[in-house]
């Protein structure tokens, strides 16, 4: 007997629900059912049908919708966002109901009017990362929009969602209203580099045209007299068409460089624009092309003409870096660009697999400092996020790897920076404070720095400096989408100095970036406790028991260096329903 053949097709599909619904059903039972209903009739249907839509199914307070167009599923979603904007207007924040609104295209299965199957999946997932009031669209969804759709929108870079194999990168839609704010400049020449653009016609080569503006930041980092936005902050723009000016507000910086590459065989082109935001006018603009074998100086060449054109009187400063970045392999360096791409998935996968690359590199070239510096990151990362088999064993592998790296370029940042990290897991506090400091000092405009050196502060017990450092690193890297740790670790901080108002804030902020990062929500419920917001920190703790525990994370290792702040924290997530 035949199978029955399964009906499939492309569609959009959207997922909708009401933020902080259980709160709002707390509050008011019977008006919140009330007010959705008028919603649903007078808005959202009306909408959805408008543009084509169909209503595959409904929840309490959600729905998931197919629309054959990505256009029409995006267009309805902004203008339903609209008019809930207009609605709420006049309405308490504590009674607004806003609803979340999540968009991917992808292929689906039917079956008895229903929908299923990993394009589905994809669009409630996304919904997640949107703000109250917001939309947040999948790059399969993006690539249908751009250019049909007149659409602001950030970067939000790839996410891992839940039981979805591969990563997805998600952009945001900045409705009226809620573009990102206008950051003030800084008191010095201020910079940043965006990623350049892979014009090899090869998808694969992204990594090698990543390596080229990641290596770029580095170095530029390393004047002293700059302010060089980091790397995750202006990666939050790529594959994006931008205007200048708005990058230039958006990250408080006067000037942008951008530019592409080219790689073929052996040699390899690199254009180059730097551009003054303030006036949108290119300051320079070169191209050059090359042999791989001179990749490194062509980056001091390209990293010179930069400060040259910046400010005259820093040309040449702390000039001869371009000696401690020489390799005798090029292979190596290749390797180590690969397995920061596989790094910055923040995936077990991706960091198992950049370690193995990391490792190589090391067996061509163990002079590259890149390499060691590399395993010692992937190590601590490891460890941090629950993913090793063996802590002790990569602890060991890691510490190793940062000494070498500081044996052999005492002078690069990153160099401490290795060795703080993986100090803070290893449990060496002191160690890691001290190269924090190295690292900032050798290069202050370096937000990893600041980050690792507001841990080790936070860890050690001194939340009030730590403060400082993580605001530093904050600005320097505003819109890195892996910012959702450094807020949390900020929050705690504001916790601990008896900010408590302010430290419920942060967390806000941290989980709207990450709504299912399990120390942020167990961050968030310490705060209601505290508050006496009872029922917010028992909602906080029934998401919490919804998530995957890991098996180690950085709120637990803040419990083991202080155990003066553990009863306090226990207590209060008792209150709050949790185990403490």
């Amino acid at each position: 007997m035949a199978e029955a053949r399964v009906e499939r097709r492309l569609a959009a599909i959207l997922a909708i629900d009401v933020a902080g619904y259980s709160r709002l059903m707390g509050i008011d039972e019977e008006g919140t059912l009330a007010a959705l209903k008028v919603h649903r009739s007078e808005l959202i249907d009306p909408k959805i049908a408008e543009h084509h839509g169909r209503i595959v199914k409904t929840t309490g307070d959600g729905a998931l919708v197919e629309f054959s167009s990505a256009v029409d599923g995006v267009r309805c979603a902004m203008e339903i966002q609209r008019v809930m904007a207009e609605r709420n207007a006049a309405i308490s924040e504590d009674h607004r109901i806003e609803f979340r609104i999540g968009i991917n295209v992808g292929d689906i299965i039917i079956d008895e009017g229903d929908l299923y199957g990993d394009g589905v999946n994809i669009a409630a997932r996304v919904e997640t990362f949107a703000d109250p009031g917001g939309i947040c669209i999948a790059e399969n969804a993006y690539r249908q929009v751009d250019g049909k759709l007149t659409l602001n929108v950030s970067n939000m870079g790839e996410q891992q969602l839940k039981n979805i194999a591969r990563p997805v990168r998600i952009y945001q839609v900045q409705l009226d209203g809620t573009a990102r704010p206008a950051l003030a400049l800084p008191d010095k020449p201020s910079i940043a580099v965006l990623p350049f653009t892979n014009m090899s016609g090869d998808a694969d080569q992204d990594y090698f045209a990543d390596g080229i503006s990641e290596d770029i930041i580095t170095t530029l980092s390393r004047f002293r007299h700059l302010f060089v936005i980091a790397r995750n902050s202006t990666f939050t723009y790529k594959g994006r068409a931008v205007d200048m000016k708005q990058v230039g507000r958006e990250l408080g910086v006067r000037y942008v460089l951008e530019g592409s590459v080219r790689k073929v065989g052996n040699r390899v082109r690199i254009t180059a624009q730097l551009i003054d935001a303030i006036s949108s006018h290119h300051v320079w603009a070169e191209r050059y092309d090359r042999d791989l074998v001179d990749i490194f100086s062509l980056q001091d060449e390209i990293t010179d003409r930069v400060a040259g054109a910046i400010e005259p009187e820093l040309l040449k400063i702390e000039s001869g870096r371009a000696a401690t970045r020489s390799t005798s392999s090029l292979n190596a360096w290749d390797l180590v660009r690969q397995g920061t791409w596989h790094f910055h998935q923040i995936t077990p996968a991706g960091h198992a697999r950049a370690r193995e690359l990391f490792r190589e590199a090391i067996k061509l070239d163990a002079k590259l400092p890149d390499s060691h510096i590399w395993l010692a990151r992937v190590s601590a990362g490891i460890v941090a996020f629950g993913w090793s088999g063996n802590p002790q064993r990569d602890l060991c592998e890691g510490l190793h790897a940062a000494h070498v790296a500081l044996q052999l370029d005492e002078k690069d940042p990153y160099s401490h920076y290795a060795l703080a990290i993986i100090s803070v897991f290893s449990d060496a506090l002191e160690q890691a404070i001290r190269a924090g400091e190295e690292a900032v000092e050798i290069s202050p405009s370096f937000a990893l720095g600041y980050f690792v050196l507001g841990l080790g502060r936070l860890f050690s017990g001194n939340a009030a400096d730590a403060i400082g450092s993580i605001e530093r690193g904050i600005r320097l890297n505003p819109y890195d989408p892996q910012n959702f740790v450094w807020l949390q670790m900020l929050a705690l901080a504001f916790y601990f100095v008896d900010q408590k108002d302010k430290a419920l804030q942060i967390a806000i902020r941290a989980l709207k970036i990450r709504p299912d990062w399990l120390p942020t929500l167990e961050t968030l419920a310490l705060c209601y406790a505290t508050l006496d917001r009872v029922e917010d920190a028992r909602e906080c703790i029934k998401k919490m028991s919804a998530l995957e525990q890991p098996k180690g994370d950085l709120l637990a290792l803040l419990k083991t260096h202080n155990p003066q702040w553990t009863d306090l924290m226990a207590t209060m997530l008792r209150k709050a329903g949790g185990q403490g």
